[in-house]
């Protein structure tokens, strides 16, 4: 493992940990509709997605392509 491998390992742990920063400031919406669909390509989020991240608007494939 190089310099430029342990930058990035170390980069993708930052941005988890201000990611989980990030949802832990944000409200939990207990009233309202929750998307049961992907808001890119339509298809369902798991109920068990949407209970964990409040206000989920994508399923894990497109949140992943928008995280990268």
């Amino acid at each position: 493992m190089d310099a430029a491998d342990i930058a990035t390992q170390r980069e993708h742990i930052l941005r988890l940990e201000a990611l989980a920063r990030n949802r832990a400031s944000r409200p939990v919406h207990a009233a309202g509709p929750r998307p049961t669909r992907c808001e890119e390509c339509g298809d369902p989020i798991p109920e068990a997605r949407r209970a964990a991240v409040p206000g989920v608007r994508l399923c894990v494939t497109c949140q992943q392509e928008q995280e990268r």
